[in-house]
């Protein structure tokens, strides 16, 4: 099967996690990878269909991302399809970024994160063959701890997460997480 899947329970309504997921502007901040640089170009709050592009950087080599929203509904899912674009052309990409929202009794909500690598192009080439699915598992979770610090934190009026130059998030630790 070609998709990572991880779950966590977050101590915040989803509204406010859908609030944060569909902010592109918040994602850097988010990301466990650490391949995410920022500076998003696309609408504020995303909706299905929208497009929106995202700097990014692996191996030391800069580039952007450009994702199209292809699963939306508000409150409960969102997910986007990523390329790499050259003129206009797609050349690399097809993964696809989910999360589900489930809200819970206690008035939290279980996130569940998708890395699904079904419809990329060059499959083995450029996701298998470089390492991304041993190292999708460790960084979303990662994602959705910081996710769930900021959301939490933001919930109890606290910040869960402090941004500094960069974009570059310092969460705070949660021991019931794995590293």
């Amino acid at each position: 099967m070609r998709t990572v899947v991880v779950h966590k329970d977050v101590a915040a309504p989803p509204a406010a996690l859908f609030a944060l997921l569909t902010d592109p502007h918040r994602h850097a901040g988010l990301d466990g990878s650490g391949m995410l640089r920022g500076r998003p170009e696309g609408p504020r709050s995303l909706t299905l269909g929208d497009r929106f592009s995202m700097g990014m950087r692996q191996g030391g080599i800069p580039y952007r991302s450009v994702n199209t929203v292809v699963e939306y509904e508000t409150d409960r899912l969102l997910a986007w399809e990523t390329w790499g674009e050259l003129a206009g052309r797609r050349l690399v990409g097809g993964q696809r970024w989910r999360y589900a929202l489930q809200p819970l009794e206690s008035g939290g909500t279980r996130v569940t994160h998708t890395y699904d690598w079904r419809g990329a192009r060059f499959p083995r080439l450029a996701v298998e063959l470089p390492g991304y699915p041993a190292r999708m598992g460790p960084a979303m979770t990662r994602t959705l701890s910081r996710l769930a610090a900021y959301a939490e934190g933001a919930a109890d009026g606290r910040q869960g997460l402090s941004f500094g130059s960069g974009q570059t998030p310092r969460a705070r630790h949660d021991p019931n997480d794995s590293p």
